[in-house]
């Protein structure tokens, strides 16, 4: 073979080689992606779900169709064993909530964060301390006073789920004011909203985002968000009032503070190009003007995580719950 020739066959041997190595390397999926919101329809996590699905489809951000499937049973253990057991499936991912630590921790069921993959921090979420608006309370010690003076029991604290951050929250402020609650478990936070505009719980620690909606509508009234700071946004919600008019529990005298993970995982044994095609997915997804109002509706904390530093943080945050929860005396035996 004339060297020329030879030099065109062994350039084109190596374009083949590129291209195939590029081709392996760029996964996509080939069917539709099952989206599972381990949480009932309505609350936090299931209208984060449905935001970034309908950003997919109006942008065109994915081939395939992606679908929000709800797997509420067993405080969200139900969706977290379905993803566990579909080891190498990437067209399963699953939006997280601090139940990724409660549930197992609580129920004792055969599951933990590291039998997933992690993809993704989309946000972390705040919590606030709510109450119905025609109540009589201004301000934390307005409430806190009630709460005193009433006998043990009789405030009805609403929240979601049993042995889950809102019940979490709930011990942490029986013990910051030396008082007890009835703590009354719901489905969702759009259900823990409803209630509390209907007057059947005295008040709620539900995320911005489960109540903005009834707040905006003079039904209901923030008295602090459990955060170390204030949040930032400065677009005035109701009564000339924004999120960052929301004074800190910890500045009211109440010394609890909590943030809730919004993140993403996969199934067991995702590839490296498969986890990597999700990150780009939802770096896409927070790109657009969507989102942002997302994000600023619901006063999210927008901090981004990815790789090793996502999964240290999962990590820490774990140890932290054990903890809250064996002073909370909700750990199952054997944890």
């Amino acid at each position: 073979m004339k060297p020329f020739v030879l030099n065109v066959a062994l350039a084109a041997i190596a374009m083949s080689c590129a291209n195939s190595t590029t081709s392996r390397a760029a996964w996509e999926p080939v069917r539709p992606v099952e989206f599972i919101v381990p949480a009932g329809t309505g609350g936090g996590a299931d209208q984060m779900a449905r935001t970034i699905q309908g950003i997919v489809t109006k942008h065109n951000l994915m081939k395939q169709p992606l679908v929000v499937i709800n797997k509420a049973g067993g405080a969200g253990g139900e969706g977290f064993l379905d993803v566990k057991t579909s080891s190498g499936n990437p067209h399963k991912i699953i939006i997280t909530l601090s139940n990724l630590f409660t549930t197992p921790l609580a129920t004792g069921i055969p599951f933990n964060w590291k039998d997933l993959s992690p993809v993704a921090m989309l946000a972390l979420d705040e919590f606030v301390l709510w109450v119905n608006a025609e109540k009589p309370y201004n301000t934390v010690k307005d409430y806190v006073d009630a709460v005193k003076k009433a006998p043990p029991g009789s405030f009805k604290m609403g929240g979601t789920g049993s042995k889950q951050e809102d019940q979490i929250i709930t011990v942490g402020i029986e013990k910051a004011i030396d008082s007890k609650f009835t703590y009354i478990p719901y489905k969702g936070g759009g259900e823990v909203a409803v209630q509390l505009v209907g007057n059947h719980v005295d008040s709620t620690v539900n995320n911005p985002i489960e109540a903005v909606a009834q707040w905006r509508g003079g039904k209901l009234r923030p008295l602090c968000v459990f955060d170390a700071q204030p949040m930032a946004y400065d677009e005035p919600i109701a009564e000339g009032k924004a999120w960052k008019d929301i004074p800190t529990c910890k500045s009211q005298g109440l010394a609890m503070e909590y943030l809730m993970l919004r993140g993403i995982f996969m199934s067991p044994k995702a590839t490296k190009d498969q986890i990597e095609y999700y990150v780009e997915l939802f770096k896409k997804v927070r790109a657009t003007p969507e989102w942002q109002d997302f994000m600023k509706n619901g006063a999210f904390n927008t901090t981004f995580l990815t790789g090793a530093e996502y999964a240290k943080w999962v990590e820490a945050e774990e140890k932290r719950h054990q903890g809250l929860m064996k002073e909370a005396g909700f750990l199952a035996s054997g944890n």
